[in-house]
């Protein structure tokens, strides 16, 4: 294994591989600076450039930006009180509050170290790992990684913020999708319906970039301002550098609670900061300053922000279960390598493993570096409208999916898949367990043929790896409904708390669309809809062999029973409303003045989020339409020309940007397209005119 280590150390003093590994750390930290994007934007975006690219210099590229993404991230959180990512506004709470104090350089110098540090960390776990997993690993067969992959996705469905049966749905979801094209076993096609580009399956890219990219554009398209005045990067380096070294402990903490939390499937980085802010107000004796500026409350979630993406490698590498998005995007990458994650990973490829530790603490520390050194620069990028980045970002997207298939019906397919990401976004239905379910599927078909080829019935199910894998299944279902159950019984011991949480859903922030549809006739649909696409996946797989219907009759089997859930869930929930406002309409005295007032005060709110969802609607439904437009002019004059007329009508018409910024704008990036097939493998597509 150190013969391993030090070959991947050498093999670094590649140029070509410092070089992927330098543009994945700028990408990153660029990146990162977009809300919204974070690491599954970083590493969908980097991940079509790795075609035709060897397996090191594609993975030290992916690792760089993986690995700085949450560094830079920072800055528009304790600049404008506005984070780059989800993760990034726990930092926000005293960050941003030092910032206004006058010492904005101190707060982003104990963050730049702390993800630093925490990335470190994060990497000398990852190296622990190897050695300690390894044997473990090779003890495992077919069975053993089938029931990994089923733990894969529903350990993110039972995981994730939200619903369970939720999660459920949108990983069963993905399950069906991945199962799209020719069978593994059979060389079958299944749900192509005689289409050529459905028989090859879905592209792993437009999946990801369409479901996430598309949805967050179309989700943030409206922001055509910053809304937070900018403080002044005022303060000194040296005082946050002093200070990070005395909390050293907290750095250390913070970094082990980011690693665990990224070994749990659809934790994230997110939880991850969190549990780490959270022990750290614990811990503390003075808790009065946390939230007002307190040093101790930026070190410890930066650190576990950091070590989070290292500590999801750990399963997605060792065993193949993709702790969230970036890392499934990842091992979708290895499995078109022919590389499989578990027991060939740590046997043949042992070296490769040892290149992803070294790139990410070298990217960590090149990271914190350059945020040093370029802060006032990215300072500035944080000041930039999400409107105005969303056309070159849409551009760079849809080019980023054509360039894996080299087909238009992937950009087509990805445009859907953005609408369906947006609703799943707007309905609370985590995406998570859709990407893992959606790398996942082949896998999991293939090591369940190979498990009922071997073995005499069900004899497997007794081995005790198989048994181990199943309690790991078993028991957080059972403890989410022991959860469940605790709180129908409080509901019954006091009849307003059910209204109250129900109420305290709907009453968030209106700026975020994340939910703003539960609980709506539009998560119903959604619901419904899955409903019947599970049923008819089932009705469709009646045509196939026996074999090659096996998976897709379990998978529909499962989404009809999690969606009827769903459903039901929805329904109850509307009469439980109706029977609400049903009530408040009858008991309202007419003398009551207090109950008058009260009325009056909750109906401008109930009317704040109608008008907020229908926004959302409407921006969102003129955002797809765009794309649409968009795709149109590339299949008739090409790429090219598609955006140098695109990009300044939804600058002038969406974003209401200046002509001249919207001139300029636009020969900026027909300059980059230009460019951009000598300096990459990349191909623009040719409309029908050229």
């Amino acid at each position: 294994m150190t013969d391993a280590a030090f070959s991947a150390l050498a093999s670094l003093a590649d140029p070509s591989l410092l070089m992927m590994l330098a543009v994945g750390v700028v990408a990153g930290l660029v990146i990162g600076l977009i809300p919204g994007l974070g690491g599954t934007g970083a590493v969908a975006i980097l991940l079509p450039i790795t075609f035709g690219m060897d397996p090191e210099p594609a993975l030290a590229m992916l690792i760089g930006a993986l690995a700085v993404v949450h560094t830079s991230d920072t800055v528009a959180a304790v600049l404008l009180g506005a984070p780059g990512s989800a993760s990034a506004s726990v930092t926000m709470l005293d960050g941003y509050s030092m910032a206004r104090q006058g010492q904005a350089k101190r707060a982003l110098s104990l963050a730049f170290l702390s993800s630093m540090a925490g990335g470190l960390i994060g990497a000398v776990g990852l190296t622990l790992a190897i050695p300690l997993a390894r044997p473990l690993v090779l003890s495992f067969g077919s069975p053993e990684l089938f029931m990994l992959t089923i733990l894969g996705v529903s350990l993110a469905a039972v995981l994730s913020r939200g619903n369970v049966v939720k999660g459920l749905t949108a990983g069963l979801l993905g399950l069906l999708l991945g199962l799209v094209g020719t069978s593994p076993t059979t060389a079958e096609e299944r749900f192509s319906f005689g289409s050529l580009f459905l028989s090859d399956g879905i592209s792993l890219v437009a999946v990801a970039l369409g479901v996430f990219g598309l949805a967050e554009i179309a989700s943030r398209v409206g922001q055509r301002r910053v809304t937070e005045k900018p403080v002044e990067l005022s303060g000194g380096w040296g005082s946050g550098i002093r200070e990070w070294i005395t909390h050293w402990t907290h750095v250390i903490r913070g970094a082990l609670i980011g690693i665990w939390a990224g070994v749990l499937p659809g934790v994230g980085a997110t939880a991850g900061t969190w549990l780490a802010y959270g022990q750290a107000v614990a811990t503390a004796k003075d808790k009065r300053k946390f939230g007002k500026g307190d040093p101790r409350g930026i070190v410890g979630p930066e650190s576990a922000n950091n070590s989070v993406e290292a500590g999801d490698l750990i399963p997605t590498f060792l065993f193949g279960i993709p702790g969230g998005v970036p890392s499934a995007m990842l091992l979708g990458m290895l499995l078109t390598y022919g590389i499989q994650p578990g027991p060939a990973i740590v046997t043949d490829h042992l070296d490769l493993m040892y290149l992803i530790v070294w790139a990410f603490a070298i990217a960590s520390v090149a990271g914190a570096f350059l945020c040093f050194l370029a802060t006032g620069s990215l300072a500035k990028l944080t000041k930039v409208p999400f409107a105005v980045l969303g056309p070159g970002l849409l551009v760079v997207m849809l080019l980023g999916a054509f360039q894996e298939g080299g087909q238009l019906g992937d950009l087509w397919v990805m445009v859907a898949l953005g609408v369906v990401g947006f609703f799943l976004k707007a309905t609370g239905m985590p995406r998570a367990p859709f990407l893992i379910g959606f790398v996942l599927a082949i896998p999991m078909e293939r090591y369940y043929y190979l498990t009922a080829s071997l073995y005499d019935g069900a004899s497997w199910v007794t081995r005790p790896g198989v048994l181990v894998f199943a309690a790991l299944l078993v028991v957080p279902v059972l403890w989410a409904l022991l959860k469940r159950l605790r709180r129908a019984a409080g509901a019954v011991d006091d009849g307003h708390r059910d209204e109250h949480e129900s109420d305290e859903g709907d009453e968030g922030d209106l700026d975020d669309l994340e939910g703003s549809l539960a609980r709506t006739p539009w998560s119903l649909a959604v619901a419904v809809i899955a409903l019947l696409v599970f049923a008819g996946a089932l009705w469709v797989s009646g045509s196939f062999s026996a074999e090659a219907s096996l998976m897709p009759r379990l998978v529909a089997l499962g989404g009809l029973v999690a969606a009827g859930v769903l459903t039901w869930q929805e329904l109850r929930a509307r009469r439980r409303g109706a029977q609400r406002d049903e009530g408040g309409d009858v008991e309202e005295p007419s003398g009551a003045s207090g109950t008058t007032m009260v009325a009056t005060r909750v109906a401008p709110k109930v009317d704040a989020r109608a008008l907020a969802r229908r926004h959302d609607l409407i921006i969102a439904l003129r955002t797809f339409a765009a794309m649409a437009a968009f795709l149109v002019l590339v299949m008739l004059g090409g790429y090219l020309a598609a955006t140098l007329v695109f990009t300044p009508l939804f600058l002038l018409y969406a974003a209401r940007t200046r002509p001249r910024t919207a001139i300029i704008y636009t020969l900026v990036l027909g300059a980059v397209l230009l460019a951009l097939p000598s300096l990459l493998p990349v191909d623009l597509p040719l409309g029908l005119l050229q």
